[in-house]
């Protein structure tokens, strides 16, 4: 008997997620068929998206504000999707805007399994949420280990599976000299610079970092820089690098996997927005200065809510503060360039919490994609 499973995913890191968890899943069905949302990684595992998943990759209130009633309409259609479909189970990641509206939706017309991977950060901000999230999804599927606990209190099952940068594979030492010596930089210092993968971000921080970059290079002459450019804001990057910056980064394009993982290993150290690309920098033990700037109303309303007082994932899952993160308005470029020159000279503070974050994450243990696919396979069991 075929098991049908509809997969939603509405950004980069949850189509990542996505591909792991249906590449796990067709490894233990004996026959299993997918349909759903998603981006590359997703077709790559055998999903023919219903529309681009780059119209959900938006993020901050006054960013989605101006696609409200065409985000409305997307999330009526992907309900009534699966309402035809009829799948065993709905596998929503992340985008709880989108995914949880097209949950509420199946859930008032059907008793359709609903699976929800990655936990709200009910540890963060609005721990109000565990709650509701218990009335609204059968099942979650958490990345970190202390998780579980905040759901479970509320009568939802919640699965800690790890998370996938813990088991991903990493550039050698050759390739990492293999790309030195392509580029010609040497043994000079490589700053790798990561402005987002969503537009509406990336807009504001590359110019924030193109600054930020230019006084760097003011007391780093001969360093040299190097940019992975996010699926679906190659475009912007582009366009803001070459009118804007000061200084002229190794621009990697999108596809070229293998080159941006070499790029990660190879830098001596990064200027990244706050999210998921701080635990790939700590995977690549590559040290890092966290930098990130919204709307200012998405600002405010955040700042007033938030119950940690980091938001970086390698300080919070090692429980230390070693990495330095500039947000809102303390974001200024000549801040962040002198937590640059610093972590440069002093990188190795950082390496004892980036090993333990790994080790909490799962490094060593099976991939998060079949531990995923187990847990969905068990609940469906379950019931």
């Amino acid at each position: 008997m075929t098991l049908k499973v509809f997969v939603i995913a509405g950004e980069p890191s949850g189509d990542r997620l996505g591909g792991a968890v249906m590449a796990g899943l067709a490894a233990l069905a004996d026959d299993v068929e997918f349909r759903g949302v998603g981006g590359a990684a997703m077709a790559e595992a055998g999903l023919v998206s219903q529309f681009p998943m780059s119209e959900l990759s938006l993020m901050g209130i006054a960013e989605i504000l101006p696609k409200y009633f065409h985000l409305k309409r997307r999330i009526r259609e992907v309900a009534e999707a699966i309402l035809d479909w009829q799948p065993d189970v709905v596998v929503t990641i992340d985008s709880p805007d989108f995914c949880l509206r097209v949950a509420d939706l199946v859930k008032a017309r059907s008793d359709i399994r609903i699976c929800h991977y990655v936990a709200p950060t009910v540890w963060a901000w609005r721990p109000g949420r565990a709650g509701k999230l218990a009335k609204r999804v059968d099942q979650l599927l958490a990345l970190f280990p202390f998780e579980p606990p905040f759901f479970e209190k509320e009568g939802l099952r919640c699965d800690f599976v790890g998370h996938p940068v813990a088991t991903e594979d990493l550039a050698s030492d050759q390739d990492v000299a293999d790309f030195r010596a392509r580029h010609g930089i040497g043994t000079e210092p490589l700053v790798l610079i990561l402005p987002g993968s969503r537009k509406s971000e990336v807009w504001i921080l590359a110019l924030l970092f193109g600054e930020a970059m230019g006084h760097f290079s003011l007391h780093h002459p001969k360093a040299r820089y190097v940019l992975p450019m996010a699926q679906n804001v190659e475009d912007v990057v582009r366009r803001v690098v070459k009118s804007d910056w000061p200084v002229q980064p190794i621009l990697i394009e999108a596809s070229d996997k293998a080159e941006k993982a070499a790029a990660f290993r190879a830098a001596d150290v990064a200027l990244a927005a706050s999210g998921t690309v701080s635990l790939e920098l700590a995977a690549n033990d590559t040290p890092m200065v966290i930098a990130y700037r919204m709307n200012w109303l998405t600002e405010m309303i955040i700042k007033r809510k938030l119950l940690v007082d980091t938001v970086t994932l390698v300080n919070l899952v090692s429980e230390t503060r070693v990495v330095p993160e500039f947000l809102g308005k303390e974001c200024i470029p000549q801040k962040i360039t002198a937590s640059l020159s610093h972590v440069l000279n002093t990188g190795d503070d950082q390496r004892a919490a980036m090993k333990l974050t790994m080790e909490r994450l799962g490094r060593g243990q099976e991939n998060p994609g079949l531990r995923a696919a187990r847990a969905i396979l068990d609940g469906i069991a379950q019931g």
